[in-house]
């Protein structure tokens, strides 16, 4: 597979990206790179349900938080196989067969057309997850209608300073409005099977990071004022330093308590409906480890 000028993220860098070789922000070639896939249970309870999602962890980033979690695989670029797309769509079986209540896509974006490949040879009988940064271009979200049955996006930041300082993309808080919108005129409101888990819908979900309540404060005031019915916040405190984090003003520790309680106590007010996340999730032992696991080598690829 070769794409000759990327644009499928907002980046829009133009980079030749073929087979394993690739430039660009993400930094990968066109075929998807896989780290892990194996059953999840640290999501939303309405994604991970009782059985767990069938998270597959792809290789690369084109935001590229300097504090992410799993900087290992998205901004170091440590792990991970290179996998057709009839390889791909094996791995979803095999989720499926191990009791995978959805086929959770982790930072899938620069993957785009692999993926869709793979859900064009068979698509999977539970629904398919697009978890992402939320930084997305209308033009890859179109491309991803009928095959998306959920959107699970972060919106990460309502401050373009805090977006440039954090990710390198100023443009972020109004390139993830109008993708969160877009990704809810998709689904439409969130739909709940009769075991409370989500058969169809978006979920936003906002991290709160120490030292910037504000954006946090903002970010929430936004979603308020304009996500339609049925589209449900996420509002999580796990955060730990990770990656660069700690060369960053207070990004070397965890939120304090009246920082959670400042924003909580904003979100109460807005009457958004979701799930808060307890302040005690922040710990390394729920970042999972990038060991291949659940995807089997293949034959050499040409």
């Amino acid at each position: 597979m070769t794409l000759e000028r990327c644009t499928l993220c907002p980046r829009a860098c133009g980079a030749r990206r073929e087979g394993a070789c690739g430039g660009g922000r993400c930094g990968m070639g066109a075929d998807a790179v896989v780290a892990r896939a194996a059953l999840h249970f640290w999501e939303e309870p309405c994604i991970s349900g009782t059985r767990g999602s069938g998270a597959v962890f792809f290789t690369g980033c084109p935001l590229g938080c300097v504090f992410c979690q799993n900087s290992e695989i998205s901004r170091e670029r440590k792990t991970g196989r290179r996998v057709s797309p009839r390889g791909l769509a094996e791995i979803f079986r095999r989720l499926e067969e191990q009791g995978a209540h959805n086929i959770n896509l982790v930072t899938p974006t620069h993957f785009t057309p692999a993926i869709l490949e793979a859900l064009s040879l068979r698509k999977p009988s539970v629904p398919v997850v697009w978890n992402c940064g939320g930084y997305e271009s209308r033009k890859t979200l179109a491309l991803l209608e009928g095959h998306v049955d959920i959107y699970l996006p972060d919106f990460k930041y309502a401050e373009r300073e805090t977006a440039a300082e954090l990710c390198g993309a100023p443009d972020y808080p109004e390139t993830a409005e109008a993708a969160v919108l877009e990704m809810a005129r998709q689904t439409g409101p969130a739909v709940f099977g009769a075991d409370g888990v989500l058969r169809r819908g978006t979920v936003v979900r906002h991290l709160i990071l120490p030292g910037r309540t504000r954006n946090s404060i903002a970010a929430l005031e936004w979603l308020a004022a304009n996500l339609p019915a049925g589209v449900p916040v996420s509002v999580m405190a796990q955060y730990i330093p990770c990656g660069k984090a700690a060369a960053y003003p207070q990004l070397d520790r965890r939120i304090t308590k009246r920082e959670y309680e400042k924003v909580l106590n904003r979100l109460f007010s807005l009457k958004l409906e979701g799930w808060v996340q307890d302040r005690e999730s922040a710990s390394r032992a729920y970042i999972p480890p990038f060991d291949l696991s659940g995807v089997p080598a293949e034959k050499a690829q040409t």
